[in-house]
């Protein structure tokens, strides 16, 4: 099954919205990595368009991703 653009779209916006409720709640680690997978999806929505459309988004969201792993666990 095939996703198109404004599926993809749709999606990766309510990651990112579920990331940032997760970031407003206290639980900065899963938000972080919800908000890197909608980053992630929203630069492959891109990867058609020019080139910076494609890369920059990725590596931020690759760079979030990192953080979120490296962030020491609560409690």
């Amino acid at each position: 099954m095939r996703i198109n653009d404004r599926a993809l779209t749709i999606i990766s916006n309510v990651i990112i919205l579920i990331g940032i409720s997760l970031g407003v709640l206290g639980i900065v680690r899963g938000g972080s990595l919800f908000i890197a997978v909608g980053t992630a999806g929203i630069a492959i929505k891109a990867r058609h368009q020019r080139k910076f459309d494609f890369y920059f988004p990725m590596l931020i969201a690759i760079a979030l991703f990192a953080l979120a792993i490296a962030l020491p666990r609560g409690r």
